[in-house]
């Protein structure tokens, strides 16, 4: 948890807020003062007080709610704040404050703000400059930018910070691809040049525990003096503990006949791919044997599949069948189904489920959007079940962050765009600051022109991976420009990694790559990820947080069993899905003018 990385220093220096705003204007005294006003007290005085006086008792009052505890109106107070009203101690205060307080909700995008000051200020006092890297670089791994925080943090720990980095480091750079790792090695420095050496072995060691320690013995031996050779990065260190536990046999329940068969046979193209291409790569695969679900129970399924030496099985693919799993209290060989079950809770030991979910999808953008100042939502989804569905995880979501949801519209998918979007409209007012969208293409392009017609055209609107038809199309998608979007890393290289070389296993994307047909692409790339899951499964059960970078997103598993997909961002520009930039987050600190 990042509450656990706070240090003793950030501490200190967040502590000094207390002293040097209660100081008066221009200090930033460590002693603190006996007796003082509270919180509410300071307020109260901020609302008599203008410019500089009102920004620091403010500064004051939001230091005393994060000591109490209170995170949530700290940060609120600290957005109020005028920072051009600071001086150049009091602004680096708040920095520490706000980036701390971020950091603990996990915004990286508010943390990022706070840390600008890195290149707005000069002559920042060494500690509070080293604790402020730290964050930036914690802040570079919550939004996803690996390359930069990783580096950020090697610069850190090349500079000889006050701080434990190995984790910290290892966690954005275990995602990076070998064309990054590349990139970064070209220039490298000793220190870079064995994080990046440890991050390459990783990846080549597949998932192997037993070739990933012969490997790390290498690694120490060459390396002897990096502080990875010292202690290893937890992760790592945790799995070395797994040696003799790898999957040597993955027994595989797909249907070969009946209403799934086609979707069975797209995924196990995508399995037999990944395994091919882990073959000619030099890696230890394991062995593959296919049972047909359709024809048999599951009871005879685990029976023959344990006769037969499996140590670990892929599917069922039916959502029933996976229903019927997660009700049990273990299944009899560690499991990785591919589908969901429909109750809440995943109650069998041993059982991990993985698809691609809509529903995380929805979570994912009821979180981006709550980080980035958003508040009041309106809902636009279709009059079905799955609409329903997925309404319900983004409302759940939502709502449990303290966001309203001011207005819902079920349209029929046939239906008239222009009134499901006036009658959104109507129902919302002018409170709702953005708007979730799940819809296809075809509808989801008259959205935004409707929005416009309504004098809603700057309302931010964020979609589910539906609304993109898996290629680029720039005159029939001109129309979406500006709507942002989650999707799977294969069907959005540029915008997720910066090209199709640098995606996760690329030589299995470039065997698969169908772009006629997008869908079938996107199954592909689940068998990919499945396969790469089937064969971590004992490490997946023993260390929850490893993560797979895969080609349908950052899989991880839930204490459920569930793995939860991360997928990354895009915005429609000039009709083709490009790079999100920051969106903000009311942290913005602009044009700080400093006293002298």
């Amino acid at each position: 948890m990042l509450i656990s990385l706070r240090s003793l220093l950030g501490l200190a220096l967040i502590a000094s807020v207390l002293a040097g705003c209660a100081g008066g204007p221009g200090t930033s005294e460590t002693q603190r003062p006996s007796q003082g006003p509270g919180a509410s007290e300071l307020l109260r005085q901020a609302q008599q007080q203008s410019g500089t006086q009102a920004a620091q008792s403010r500064l004051q009052a939001a230091a005393i709610l994060s000591r109490q505890g209170n995170d949530e109106q700290a940060l609120d107070v600290a957005r109020d704040i005028d920072t051009s009203q600071l001086n150049r101690g009091a602004l680096i205060d708040w920095a520490l404050l706000v980036s701390e307080l971020a950091l603990r909700k996990e915004d990286g995008r508010g943390a990022l703000a706070a840390t600008r000051i890195l290149d707005d200020v000069d002559d920042i006092p060494r500690d509070a400059q080293q604790t402020l890297r730290h964050r930036k670089g914690l802040a570079l791994t919550l939004v996803g930018d690996s390359r930069a925080a990783a580096e950020t943090l090697i610069a850190l720990q090349r500079d000889d910070a006050p701080f434990d980095l190995n984790d910290d480091i290892w966690k954005p750079l275990s995602r990076l691809s070998e064309r990054v790792l590349d990139d970064m090695d070209t220039s490298a420095d000793p220190l870079t040049e064995g994080w990046v050496a440890l991050a390459r072995l990783y990846r080549q060691s597949g998932g192997n525990v037993s070739r990933l320690s012969e490997s790390l013995q290498d690694w120490r031996a060459r390396y002897a003096d990096h502080p990875a050779a010292r202690r290893l990065p937890s992760n790592l260190s945790a799995l070395r503990e797994l040696r003799g536990r790898e999957v040597k046999r993955i027994a595989i329940f797909l249907p070969q006949s009946g209403p799934l068969a086609n979707v069975a046979k797209a995924l196990k193209t995508g399995i037999q791919a990944r395994h091919m291409a882990a073959l000619n790569q030099g890696e230890q695969t394991p062995q593959l044997t296919y049972y047909d679900s359709s024809e048999n129970d599951l009871e005879s399924l685990y029976a023959q599949a344990t006769m037969d030496g499996a140590q670990v099985v892929l599917g069922p693919l039916d959502k029933d069948l996976v229903s019927q799993l997660e009700q049990r209290d273990e299944v009899a060989l560690p499991t990785l189904a591919l589908n969901y079950g429909e109750h809440p809770r995943n109650r069998a030991d041993k059982l991990f489920q993985y698809g691609l979910s809509a529903e995380d999808e929805a979570r994912q953008i009821a979180e981006r959007a709550y980080m980035d100042g958003h508040r009041d939502a309106a809902a636009l989804v279709p009059d079905n079940e799955w609409g329903a569905r997925v309404l319900r995880a983004f409302r759940e979501d939502w709502e449990a962050q303290q966001g309203e949801l001011d207005a819902v519209v079920h349209y029929a998918p046939k239906g008239s765009v222009s009134d499901a979007t006036k009658r959104l409209l109507d129902s919302g007012g002018d409170d709702i600051d953005m708007l979730f969208l799940l819809a296809l293409p075809s509808y989801a392009r008259q959205v935004p022109p409707m929005l416009k017609y309504y004098y809603a055209g700057d309302l931010p609107v964020y979609a589910t991976s539906q609304v993109y038809g898996g290629r680029p199309q720039p005159r029939a998608d001109h129309d979406l420009n500006g709507v942002m979007f989650v999707d799977i890393p294969w069907l959005i290289p540029d915008a997720s990694v910066g090209g199709e070389e640098a995606l996760p296993f690329y030589a299995a994307y470039r065997e698969l790559d169908a772009r006629d047909d997008p869908s079938l692409l996107k199954l592909n790339a689940m068998g990919v990820d499945a396969y790469e899951l089937a064969r971590r499964l004992p490490l997946m059960q023993a260390l929850h947080s490893l993560e797979v970078f895969g080609a349908t997103g950052t899989l991880q598993a839930r204490d459920d069993g569930r793995i939860q997909r991360t997928l990354p961002w895009a915005q429609f520009q000039s009709g083709i899905p490009a790079p999100l930039l920051n969106t903000g987050s009311g942290l913005e600190i602009g044009n700080v003018q400093l006293e002298q």
